[in-house]
């Protein structure tokens, strides 16, 4: 079990590199016994890995970073961003890692690339990067969050980003000094990657399994019984006169619940006429990135996009402004 501590001090002397070369060092500076600030230091045959970069979203300031003064950042070769979900298999030589773009796994990247010594390479998919600037933007505007970090958020800060050719495809094979690594989807969300890393050439069975267990002492039931209990509620609310408010993250979750409303509107007509809205300006913008990578979305959602567009919804409406609302329903 992880320490409550920070993790002890991973900077080590050019001797001691040599001699603990060979062990796999692998130390979580964030998340160890917690949601939050993932960020976790690999090394091993004289290569370092970071993957992730987050921040505690219960905390402000510095104490919401990841324990980076643990380590000399300089030292990195490539960090790699891929979410709140880790789902990692450990080989002797190998490392699958789950990730993707929620802000405990990302929002301290502009932090780590402008104020640390960190001069290594940066990764993450394609989708990932799309969303991420947005995001983090988003999540300056309505946080506490007063890292001078949150000041970066413009031009000054991606124009460098953007060249550290920081893409990768998913099935692509990338090497960066002696590391080489690739990723498959790992579903969860739009982008989210499951990276394979090979660092000494050689790879067995998994040794270690690590993953992130927010939900892994709870028993969920059947998809498809949630989703009826889900509908059966509003359904019956709405019958009944009422309205409903449905508070839901802006990516990934909110663009299910929309994907679920809309189709169970379509297939009951006497619910036309209630109408839909969604209130997220950032769900609004992050629309059009899921309708550019709709391919790396899961099969059911392909297969529709072949015939229409799933993402034009029949019932549903943005709420542009609060103002202007006028619900005829009440």
């Amino acid at each position: 079990m992880a320490s409550t501590g920070p993790p002890q001090s991973l900077k080590r002397s050019d001797t001691s590199l040599t001699r603990e070369g060979d062990q796999l060092i692998i130390t979580p500076l964030g998340a160890g016994n917690e949601v939050g600030r993932s960020c976790v230091y690999l090394s091993y045959k004289g290569k370092t890995i970071l993957f992730e970069c987050g921040i505690h979203p219960a905390y402000s300031g510095m104490a919401a970073l990841p324990y980076f003064d643990e380590i000399d950042p300089s030292t990195i070769d490539v960090l790699l961003v891929t979410h709140y979900v880790l789902s990692t298999l450990l080989h002797c030589n190998v490392l699958h890692f789950l990730r993707n773009f929620h802000l405990d796994h990302a929002a301290s990247l502009p932090y780590f690339l402008e104020k640390t010594t960190f001069k290594g390479r940066v990764f993450m998919t394609h989708a990932t990067k799309a969303i991420y600037k947005l995001l983090l933007s988003d999540y300056v505007k309505v946080s506490k969050f007063q890292l001078k970090i949150c000041y970066m958020m413009n031009k000054t800060f991606f124009a460098p980003w953007i060249k550290l050719r920081s893409v990768i495809d998913f099935h692509q094979t990338l090497e960066v000094n002696g590391i080489r690594f690739w990723c498959y989807t790992a579903g969860h969300v739009l982008g989210a990657a499951m990276f394979m890393v090979d660092i000494a050439g050689v790879r067995f069975s998994p040794d270690i399994c690590i993953i992130e267990s927010t939900y892994g002492v709870q028993l969920h039931q059947p998809r498809n019984v949630r989703e009826k209990r889900f509908t059966d509620v509003i359904h019956s609310t709405i019958s009944q006169g009422g309205h409903v408010l449905i508070p839901a993250f802006a990516l990934g979750r909110a663009r299910e619940l929309l994907l679920i409303l809309d189709e169970y509107w379509s297939n009951h007509p006497k619910l036309h006429y209630i109408p839909i809205y969604y209130a997220s300006p950032l769900a609004k913008r992050c629309m059009a990135v899921y309708q550019t990578y709709i391919n790396s979305m899961n099969e059911r959602i392909r297969n529709q996009f072949a015939n229409s567009n799933a993402f034009d919804f029949k019932h549903i409406s943005p709420l542009n402004s609060i103002e202007n609302f006028n619900d005829t329903t009440i």
